[in-house]
């Protein structure tokens, strides 16, 4: 094991992440579910709910596989914590509906944690010269 073992499986897992999750936008049931969690005052400005859940999904590929070429990896790391953050008020959102959401209505607090940490992760897989 080198030095670089570590930084180089976290990419991977992290790409193979991103990949599955965004390809799990397209999935209906999963889709309709995403869709749901999207604020009310983001629908439709200026897309609609179920085009924003597919232009998530394609983003969340598209840095998934950026971060496994080098010419990509930075510009993917970067695109990915700002994506991180663009989709959290959805996230917030279905915090506040438990009973609305069920299981993916994770608390707002673990849930805000959970996505500096995920910030972070993509940012030192994107940006690690390694």
């Amino acid at each position: 094991m080198t030095p670089e073992t570590p930084v180089i499986a976290a990419r991977i897992v992290t790409a193979v992440v991103f990949i599955a999750m965004g390809a799990l936008h397209f999935v209906p049931a999963a889709g309709r579910g995403m869709a749901a969690i999207i604020p009310p005052g983001m629908r439709g400005r200026p897309f609609s709910a179920k085009t924003l859940v597919r232009l998530t999904g394609v983003a969340e590929i598209a840095g998934g596989v950026g971060l496994l070429i080098e010419p990509t990896r930075a510009a993917a790391g970067i695109a990915l914590a700002v994506f991180l953050v663009a989709v959290f008020p959805a996230n917030a959102y279905a915090a506040r509906h438990p009973e609305r959401f069920g299981r993916i209505a994770i608390p707002f607090w673990p849930r805000l944690i959970g996505q500096v940490v995920l910030i972070a992760l993509v940012l030192w897989v994107g940006l690690s010269p390694v």
